[in-house]
């Protein structure tokens, strides 16, 4: 098989793939063995009757489309590595000519990576951000803590408050007519956790345990179940319990049993530190993807459908695999919310695109910059990536494969092309309007 790249326009690429005649008819000797199962000739069980019986009886193309099917399937590759050309989707194929005593000859189109023109990615100008971890910040950690370690205690003497635990038994009615769903005992209600329709946690407040009280609401008009949408409700509900947290003292006692510090003082101290690294790492990352918008703003380069479509399938599988963590399922999700799977796509659509032209931009990059790896480099990502999955280093590389080790290469290099566009940038201190003033 000989093939050739006739043109390439864009991003879709044209080749053709020439088989000789003794080619042709080997491809189908292979299609009368696979299919000859099918055929009936009187005289012959099934799948015993000679090529040129069934070819006479049923035509002499008769073997053809499964012979086509076969030699692209067993020489597209080659085609490829012959043209050079890297494809992103399943080509479509046009037979050009065909016969017993001819070479056989068919054309792919195919779309393929584009190419980049790259713009400038030096020396872009980006706005520096300042880290500063206040004393609020501080107390927001401290407040999480406090959270964390509190306790929780039955309220017997006073009414429910915005932020109570109540534990309640509730029915809801449309018209004096109890509706599915609507039904619930001894469930667990948080008030001010909006876990329940506008307006119905804030009737709570100011009830005493034992209550027994009508709650009225409306649906809201957006409402997921259509018979419920902006119908007026009472729900009957009795309050059982009523729960507060209770949080820990804030000394240096406290200090001392959660974490590894003797007093107070240090224990903010710490606190501040580990704010401040993980500020000024989001504050890099920041200003990381500014250079990296900045670059792609200033190449041009037409996508794929098909790589975009690609890149929404896999943000859909990631959002799928979230949902199932919560034993949901975006079918289930959408039926939840009103909204088609379709559109689930569709509001992926511009991020995909993004993620997509990003890549092909810090790949262009990693090219024409001939960024490459070292042993040393793709070791220390072997090791990186083991302690991620909590292996062993040598028990992992025992699954390592060569397409392992070459997307081990790509994380690199794509890396050294990152924080070469932002160690290249030029940090400008954002100017405040009123501050010009």
């Amino acid at each position: 098989m000989n093939a050739k790249l006739i043109k390439k326009e864009g991003y879709v690429a044209e080749l053709e793939m020439t088989f000789t005649n003794e080619e042709f008819k080997e491809g189908i000797k292979k299609a009368y063995n696979k299919t000859k199962g099918k055929y009936t000739i009187q005289g012959f069980r099934k799948g015993k009757a000679p090529q040129n019986l069934i070819e006479r009886n049923y035509g002499e193309g008769v073997f053809y489309e499964e012979a086509i099917n076969i030699l692209f399937s067993d020489k597209y590759e080659d085609a490829i590595n012959q043209t050079k050309i890297n494809p992103v989707d399943y080509p479509s194929i046009d037979v050009k000519s065909i016969g017993k005593d001819e070479p056989m000859v068919m054309t792919a189109k195919v779309d393929v990576y584009p190419d980049v023109k790259l713009g400038e990615y030096k020396n872009l100008e980006i706005d520096k951000i300042d880290v500063r971890v206040t004393a609020k910040d501080v107390q927001a950690e401290i407040d999480k803590e406090l959270e964390k370690n509190s306790r929780l205690v039955t309220i017997e003497d006073r009414a429910a408050k915005s932020g109570d635990i109540t534990i309640i038994d509730f029915e809801g009615f449309v018209n004096d007519v109890p509706f599915e769903g609507g039904k619930g005992g001894n469930h667990e209600l948080t008030l001010g956790s909006g876990q329940f329709i506008p307006g119905f946690e804030e009737q709570i407040i100011g009830k005493k345990i034992g209550e027994e009280f009508d709650v009225n609401v409306k649906f809201p008009e957006n409402y997921q179940s259509e018979e419920l949408k902006g119908k007026d409700s009472v729900f009957k509900v009795k309050l059982h319990e009523i729960k507060s947290k209770e949080l820990p003292e804030l000394d240096d006692e406290f200090v001392k049993d959660i974490s590894e510090f003797d007093t107070l003082e240090e224990y903010k101290k710490d606190i501040k530190k580990n704010l401040t690294k993980q500020k000024k790492e989001e504050a890099k990352n920041k200003m990381i993807d500014q250079a990296i918008g900045k670059a792609c703003d200033n190449c041009e380069v037409e996508i794929p459908k098909a790589l975009i479509e690609k890149r929404i399938d896999s943000l859909m599988q990631e959002f799928d695999a979230r949902l199932k963590q919560q034993n949901m399922d975006i079918k289930k999700y959408a039926e939840l919310t009103g909204m088609p799977e379709s559109e689930f796509r569709n509001q992926y659509a511009d991020i995909a695109k993004t993620q997509v032209k990003t890549q092909l931009v810090i790949e262009a990059i990693t090219k024409k910059e001939k960024f490459d790896t070292t042993e040393a480099e793709v070791e220390k990502q072997i090791v990186t990536t083991a302690k991620n999955y909590q292996m062993e280093v040598e028990e992992f590389k025992k699954n390592l494969t060569d397409d392992y080790i070459a997307y081990f290469k790509e994380i690199i290099v794509n890396e050294k092309a990152i924080n070469y566009i932002f160690d290249n940038a030029k940090q400008v201190k954002k100017v405040d309007k009123k501050e010009k003033k």
